[in-house]
C-alpha cells in the first residue's frame, strides 16, 4: 500500500520539504531557514519544525542534499555521512530514501561511502529528471536563492554534460547567482547610474535580495537569510544597501534612482543566466539533436520570474514548474515550484 511521502532538500542554506498524500496530491510545501554552516544542531532544528506539522506516522522520507559543500565539515563525504545520520536520527523508525543521482533512491541503511559523491549536491538531478518525465524536451532552468541549475531535457532525458560541481561550472549547467542571498558585488563589477559607468565596491554592503526588493520582485517569503547589515527588511533599508556599493549616502527624495540602479543590476544577472541558457541551446547543439524551437523553457525555484523573460528573450513558450502539481492543500505561501527538488524526490520516491 502505498503510504504519504515527505521529500527533503537539504541546503546550506534552506530545508524545503514536500509532502504529498497516497494518491499523489500536494499536502504541502516548505520552506525552513537553516544556516548549516553555524552547525548541525541548526538542522535538527529547521527539520524537528517541519516534522512537526505532520500528522500521522505513516510516512516514507526521501532526501536530496546540497549542504554537505558547508565549511562546518571537513570535506563534502564527510558532510554527506553526517546529514544522513542526522536526518533518520530525526527520522526515527520511518523508511528513509536517499537520492544518489544516477544510482537512484536508495534505502539509508544500504548506503555505502562509495555513494556519497552520486549523493553530493545531487538536487538538480531530480528536479530535471522529474521534468523529463512530464515534459520530453525543453530546458529545465532553477534559480534559487543562491544558484541557478540549466539542464537539457530531451527525449525523456537529462542531457547533462557534468556531474560535480567543478564539472558543472566549467559547462555553465551550474551558475553560480541566484535573487536572495548572492552578494551584489558578484553579479557585476559596474553598473550605470545617473547616465554613467560606475564600478562597484568589493564589499559585501548588498545582496540580491535587495535588489529586487527595490524593483517589487521579491516575495518576502523567500528571503530567510540575514541582510548585509542586518538592518531592516524595507526598501529604504534595500536602498540605502544599495547606495553603499558606489560609496553614495541614501536620501529618501533619490528612491527613484535606486529603482533605476537595482534595475540595471538586475539586467546584468538576467544577461548571464540567459547567455547560460543560450550556451546549452546553441553551443551544444540541442537543435541539431531534436529539440525544438516550440519546446519550452521550464522555470523552478524563487527566481522562476527571470526564466519566464529569457523565455520571451529566446522567443521559447514558458512552462511553470507548478503547472505539474495542483495546489497544495496546506497553503504556507511557498509553492511547488519554490521546492523544486522536494517535490521531485517525493514523486520520484512514490513510484520505486
Amino acid at each position: 500500500m502505498q503510504t504519504k511521502r515527505v521529500g527533503w532538500d537539504i541546503g546550506g542554506a534552506h530545508v524545503k520539504a514536500a509532502v504529498i498524500n497516497a494518491q499523489g496530491g500536494v499536502v504541502a510545501v516548505h520552506q525552513q531557514p537553516c544556516p548549516l554552516w553555524k552547525g548541525i544542531e541548526q538542522l535538527r532544528s529547521a527539520v524537528g519544525g517541519i516534522l512537526q506539522t505532520l500528522t500521522g506516522e505513516n510516512y516514507c522520507h526521501a532526501v536530496t542534499m546540497t549542504g554537505e559543500l558547508v565549511d562546518l565539515f571537513e570535506h563534502r563525504d564527510d558532510g554527506v555521512k553526517q546529514i544522513i545520520e542526522t536526518m533518520t536520527g530525526l527520522l526515527s523508525e520511518q523508511p528513509c530514501l536517499i537520492f544518489a543521482g544516477e544510482n537512484g533512491l536508495l534505502k539509508a541503511e544500504q548506503v555505502e561511502t562509495r555513494h556519497y559523491q552520486s549523493i553530493a549536491s545531487a538536487n538538480w538531478l531530480a528536479s530535471a529528471s522529474f521534468a523529463a518525465q512530464k515534459v520530453n524536451s525543453g530546458l529545465f532552468v532553477d534559480i534559487g536563492s543562491t544558484t541557478t541549475d540549466i539542464l537539457l531535457v530531451n527525449n525523456g532525458k537529462v542531457r547533462a554534460k557534468g556531474y560535480t560541481d567543478y564539472q558543472r561550472l566549467i559547462t555553465q549547467e551550474l551558475i553560480y547567482s541566484g535573487i536572495v542571498r548572492t552578494p551584489v558585488m558578484t553579479v557585476a563589477q559596474t553598473a550605470q547610474d545617473q547616465g554613467q559607468e560606475i564600478g562597484l565596491m568589493a564589499e559585501y554592503f548588498a545582496t540580491m535580495a535587495d535588489v529586487y526588493r527595490v524593483t517589487g520582485e521579491l516575495n518576502e517569503l523567500h528571503d530567510q537569510t540575514e541582510t548585509a547589515d542586518g538592518a531592516e527588511k524595507t526598501i529604504t533599508a534595500s536602498a540605502r544597501r544599495l547606495s553603499r556599493m558606489i560609496g553614495c549616502d541614501f536620501l529618501p527624495c533619490e528612491l527613484q534612482r535606486w529603482r533605476h540602479f537595482a534595475e540595471n543590476i538586475r539586467s546584468r544577472q538576467l544577461k548571464k543566466i540567459q547567455l547560460g541558457c543560450e550556451r546549452q541551446l546553441f553551443e551544444y547543439g540541442a537543435y541539431e539533436s531534436g529539440l525544438s524551437k516550440n519546446s519550452p523553457l521550464i522555470g523552478a525555484g524563487v527566481g522562476r520570474f527571470l526564466v519566464k523573460q529569457i523565455a520571451f528573450n529566446l522567443g521559447h513558450p514558458y512552462l511553470d514548474f507548478s503547472d505539474f502539481f495542483p495546489e497544495p492543500e496546506n497553503r504556507t505561501g511557498i509553492t511547488s515550484a519554490d521546492c523544486a527538488p522536494a517535490l521531485a524526490v517525493a514523486y520520484l520516491a512514490n513510484t520505486t
